[in-house]
């Protein structure tokens, strides 16, 4: 009897608790959309620190404790009061008027935080704000949920906000600053990537209650310190090329049994934990599997991926070009790893035809190396 795709799923993540998607792996899946390792370990919802740990590529990104505290109390402070500060901000980049006063709280339900309770309070109070029933502006921490390869991914934005017009805003409140104006790009571009999945998960919701998308827009409130003060500002952030890149990413989940169909039938990842759920699957054994999957490694993968660590290894383990980056590995079209290009550079390969011209470049540049380099000894 032929598998289900589900099967296959199951079957590679083994034993182990299936980990459902959320809006940081979801964020991941977008900065890095050709790796299908990432796409495999995460549709069949495995474990991936523990599987990166167990093959001694254990990860190392993430924020500290005192960065997820500050982040904590300086949100806190921006919606104290009756989110004073953050009226003010949302007056100023969105134009509230002062009859928007209106304030939901969704983290939990009469006292009960479960998700799926507050999954189901969050639609309600939505649609209605949508439909111009309620009375709501601000919707703190609403649960909104996203069917993704059949399974259901709970995502949690820190704030949604509705303009009197009709338009919905993720509202993503950090804890890094904006000075004059300028903020750190890798850690907006990161706040931004993950707001993309709650705006596909808040489209999701209208558009089955026939709202058009137009109702939520694809530009993000992003709220952070001022300078070098504790007092939050506003700024926009556009997010549609990011929600674009996502959006393809779920589809390709949804064709995720294309994937699976190329795979050995004997392919796991499993760890096969024992009772106190340590792995006693050998190391080299796992190591083995994972390498018979492709993998798309490059250098920001150390900022977001669990596995990154294992895939920079068997990158330079293969002399792959990847290792150097995206920048350098588009310049080197139709040369794959670090061992041809200094086989060309030294005349000791010989250049196809659409390697010609590069193949000339390399000796070029290999030629005024050896002459700085006899400059250098010379002196």
């Amino acid at each position: 009897m032929k598998k289900t795709v589900d099967d296959r799923l199951a079957a590679l993540r083994g034993s182990a608790k299936r980990l459902d998607y959320n809006a940081r792996s979801l964020a991941a899946l977008e900065n890095n959309p050709r790796c299908t390792l990432r796409a495999l370990l995460d549709a069949s919802g495995s474990d991936k620190t523990a599987i990166a740990t167990h093959v001694g590529h254990p990860p190392s990104f993430g924020q500290s404790s005192f960065a997820i505290t500050r982040g904590n109390a300086f949100e806190a402070m921006v919606k104290d009061n009756g989110c004073a500060e953050l009226l003010r901000v949302l007056r100023e980049t969105l134009h509230l008027t002062l009859p928007e006063v209106g304030y939901e709280d969704l983290n939990d339900v009469g006292g009960d935080g479960r998700s799926k309770e507050r999954h189901e309070r969050t639609e309600e109070v939505l649609l209605r704000a949508a439909r111009g029933e309620g009375d709501g502006t601000l919707f703190d921490h609403p649960m909104l949920r996203l069917l993704i390869g059949g399974h259901k991914a709970y995502l949690e934005p820190d704030l949604v906000a509705l303009r009197i017009d009709g338009r919905f805003h993720i509202v993503e409140i950090k804890s890094f600053p904006i000075i004059d104006e300028q903020a750190d790009s890798t850690q907006v571009r990161a706040a931004t990537t993950q707001a993309c999945a709650y705006i596909i998960a808040l489209r999701d919701l209208l558009g089955r209650a026939g709202i058009g998308e137009q109702a939520v827009s694809d530009t993000i409130v992003l709220v952070a310190p001022k300078d070098f003060t504790n007092r939050p500002t506003g700024a926009f952030v556009d997010a549609r090329k990011q929600v674009a890149a996502l959006t393809r990413q779920l589809s390709r989940i949804e064709r995720i049994g294309d994937l699976v169909d190329l795979l050995p039938e004997d392919l796991t990842f499993d760890l096969a934990p024992d009772a106190e759920d340590r792995p006693r699957r050998p190391a080299e054994e796992l190591t083995e599997a994972l390498d018979r999957v492709l993998v798309t490694y490059r250098p920001d993968c150390l900022n977001h991926c669990e596995m990154a660590f294992y895939c920079r290894s068997r990158a330079r383990a293969e002399a792959s070009l990847d290792v150097l980056g995206p920048v350098v590995r588009e310049q080197f079209g139709g040369i794959d790893t670090t061992t041809m290009v200094m086989g060309l550079a030294r005349g000791e390969l010989t250049p196809s035809e659409d390697q010609v011209e590069m193949a000339a470049a390399l000796r070029h540049a290999a030629r005024l190396r050896a002459e700085l380099e006899d400059l250098g000894g010379a002196a």
